[in-house]
């Protein structure tokens, strides 16, 4: 059976849809963050709640910005849950922040992303985040 060049990548293009993707980016939405958010808070405050650092605040240094983001994500979400600015100053809400703002921005749970997402935002770069990817990659390990 012969078929012209736009029906072979008709059928090949229906045949790649069809087959099952594997990737490494499996997301685990029921991962345990909990040792790196313990690496995360000893860089930024050595567990210190109450720490104050220009408008970042509390053991995980969480700035205004990073709350409004989180309440952002739970309007998006339909959840009636918010964060209030001293949320951050408490251990657990600030843990819940963290997971919520990987799993918006961090979905496949990757640790380097993660780090480098904390330290620089959405927007990092490699080269601006390396110095604190090793200190807490220091910890971590």
């Amino acid at each position: 059976m012969y078929l012209s060049k736009i029906a072979k990548v008709v059928v090949l293009t229906v045949f790649i849809t069809l087959l099952p993707i594997k990737t490494n980016a499996v997301i685990n939405k029921t991962f345990n963050w909990g040792p790196l958010m313990d690496a995360i808070t000893q860089v930024e405050s050595e567990g210190n709640s109450k720490a104050i650092n220009g408008k970042s605040c509390g053991a995980m240094q969480i700035t205004p910005i990073l709350v409004k983001d989180c309440n952002d994500i739970l309007k998006k979400r339909g959840e009636k849950k918010r964060y209030t600015l001293n949320d951050r100053f408490n251990i657990k809400k600030s843990r819940e922040m963290f997971v919520l703002i990987m799993s918006h921005y961090n979905p496949t749970n990757n640790i380097e992303r993660a780090i480098r997402l904390w330290n620089g935002g959405t927007k990092y770069t490699k080269k601006g985040t390396q110095r604190y990817y090793k200190k807490v990659m220091s910890i971590y390990k």
